[in-house]
């Protein structure tokens, strides 16, 4: 008998390149407004204002639509520059949505776990992840795709988990396993939650954190044998 018969997904980084989905995004925005050694001169300085607002978020200190637009206003205040964030930010997640690269071996995967429920749980913009999703070759793999702006939650809250479960009408946690390449909310959430995690590291990062996952890959194909039990845990 399989050990888990749900499998739930993290979207970014984990199932999709977002690291190149953003920069592509990036890119086609800048060039829309007529700066196109934009990403050249500002994406590093936007990632690391992008990355401390996410870590923010899942914090419970700032909510996403702000979120959205404080990231390019402290870019273009950082960088003197008088631009709109707002209309930016708005021109940005329309060609984010347009950016659909799966990471390695996530076609596969999906195939290989057709006979499965998969359910996608991730952070972000509804319009944006459904896009993302629907663009792809995984867009019929999925039972339900829950988005954190759409419940009012982001990872590792509970009430995402909560509202997925009611959602797939969950009511064995043993049987459903939480996926996903974030110790902050995607392994937090599922632990906190009382469900199994796996912790998805292909760069093979050191674990700083005190959340402990179930199970660690560094390969989406790794994931087949710890759904079917064949893989020890971690």
């Amino acid at each position: 008998m399989d050990k888990y018969n749900t499998i739930l997904f993290d979207v970014d980084d984990t199932l999709f390149d977002f690291k190149k989905s953003e920069i592509n995004a990036l890119h086609n925005t800048f060039m829309e407004y007529k700066m196109p050694e934009g990403l050249s001169d500002y994406h590093e300085s936007y990632r690391q204002i992008s990355h401390k607002l996410w870590s923010d978020l899942e914090n419970g200190e700032i909510g996403l639509r702000d979120l959205g637009i404080e990231r390019f206003k402290r870019l273009f205040l950082e960088h003197q520059l008088e631009t709109d964030a707002l209309l930016f930010n708005r021109s940005y997640l329309g060609n984010l949505g347009n950016e659909s690269h799966l990471m390695p071996g996530a076609s596969e995967l999906c195939r290989q776990l057709s006979g499965y429920r998969l359910a996608i749980i991730t952070n972000g913009f509804g319009e944006v992840q459904h896009a993302r999703i629907r663009n792809s070759p995984l867009c019929n793999f999925f039972e339900h795709i829950i988005v954190s702006e759409e419940t009012g939650y982001q990872k590792p809250h509970q009430g995402i988990f909560d509202y997925a479960f009611k959602k797939l009408q969950l009511t064995d946690k043993s049987k459903v396993l939480m996926v996903g390449d974030s110790l902050q909310s995607d392994i937090q959430g599922g632990i906190n939650y009382g469900i199994d995690t796996c912790w998805f590291n292909p760069l093979q990062k050191e674990n700083l954190t005190a959340f402990s996952p179930t199970y660690e890959i560094q390969h989406l194909s790794e994931l087949a044998e710890i759904i079917s039990g064949t893989k020890e845990k971690s």
